[in-house]
């Protein structure tokens, strides 16, 4: 059964209404800033303007999905003679909403059948995610020989950003974090003009994409060894081991919830739990944030083919933190890291 026929299935709808990017590249395999993906029993239709219709064309030549020139108007069009509309209510805005209810369409929330395909990867999507995170890897350590004392936090990121696109990125998964020294207690910090010193702790959080999928990674090191950071060296490595708990304890059946309380439950043992200000992971996909979620209230049950993050932290504010990520992966029931290049263990520059 195709994706789209299957998502149809699940969805209780006459016919499904699509214009997110995300999701209708999902669905086409095309993207488009404007769009529409319309779903019915007889198969998936893509409506896009002038803009792409010749590129569309070309690159759903030789695929079961029907397209056609226009705008919002024939795309509703297709719509003609259904009743209950789906439509991802997280992602479509109340103008839309509004527009197709006086229109006569009854709205259901698709959003759970688009969840349960899209939150198992298909072996060419793992490949994709795959090649992103290598990209990320071969920037990343393209840039570290480059990083420079006085450089700023964002002169780091620019030219972290300028290499995954020279290694063949089509471009970030997020903004780039970049902190020196007590910035990366903030664990969203906002990279800035602060210069990097002798000693300082720098943290990285980085990812790109490669035909429209994410890589998430996050490293931390140190810029040179002033012998003031015991303390540092010591959370580190716990945090070390929390991250290689998660991927050695969780198996396929287990929830989000459990896989969190690996790493929380480590770190609680050194007292270091109440730092760790955020979930484990969160899935990676089409969007940097997808499902599954680990964190202490998910119930998602993990399965193979998920793509996740493992990124356990421990903040000191106005210290110091650290954050050690990797985009992972259930299969044969167990975690696999898509990270194959990049030192986990501390390193000193």
């Amino acid at each position: 059964m195709e994706v789209s026929s299957k998502i149809f299935a699940g969805a209780g709808a006459d016919a499904l209404f699509i214009e997110q990017d995300f999701i209708r590249r999902y669905l086409t395999g095309f993207y488009s800033t404007d769009g529409y993906a319309v779903v019915t029993r007889e198969g998936c239709t893509f409506v896009v303007d002038s803009r792409y219709f010749e590129a569309a064309e070309k690159a759903l030549k030789n695929t079961n999905i029907k397209l056609v020139e226009g705008l919002y108007k024939q795309a509703e069009a297709l719509l003609s003679g259904a009743k209950t509309v789906g439509v991802p209510y997280p992602f479509t805005n109340l103008s839309r909403a509004e527009t197709l209810k006086k229109n006569g369409f009854a709205l259901t929330d698709c959003m759970p059948a688009l969840q349960a395909a899209m939150e198992i990867k298909t072996s060419k999507e793992i490949a994709l995610i795959e090649k992103a995170c290598e990209i990320a890897e071969d920037a990343y350590l393209s840039l570290l020989p480059e990083i420079k004392e006085g450089m700023t936090e964002s002169e780091v990121a620019a030219l972290l950003e300028y290499k995954m696109r020279k290694f063949g990125a089509s471009g970030v998964s997020f903004e780039t974090i970049v902190a020196f020294g007590a910035n990366g207690s903030v664990p969203h910090h906002e990279t800035g003009n602060t210069k990097l010193k002798f000693g300082d702790a720098v943290l990285i959080d980085f990812g790109c994409k490669y035909e429209g999928y994410c890589s998430d990674c996050t490293r931390t090191f140190l810029f040179g060894d002033d012998k003031k950071h015991e303390d540092f060296k010591k959370v580190y490595a716990q945090v070390l081991h929390a991250h290689e708990l998660v991927k050695e304890k969780t198996v396929a059946g287990m929830t989000g919830r459990d896989s969190d309380e690996i790493a929380r439950g480590y770190l609680r043992t050194k007292g270091l739990d109440k730092y760790f200000t955020h979930s484990l992971g969160h899935g990676i996909g089409l969007q940097i944030h997808e499902y599954p979620v680990l964190a202490p209230k998910s119930e998602q049950v993990l399965k193979d083919g998920m793509v996740f993050s493992d990124e356990p932290g421990v903040y000191l504010a106005g210290e110091l933190g650290i954050r050690i990520e990797d985009s992972v992966y259930m299969t044969g029931g167990k975690v696999k890291s898509f990270m194959k290049k990049t030192e986990r263990n501390l390193i000193i520059l």
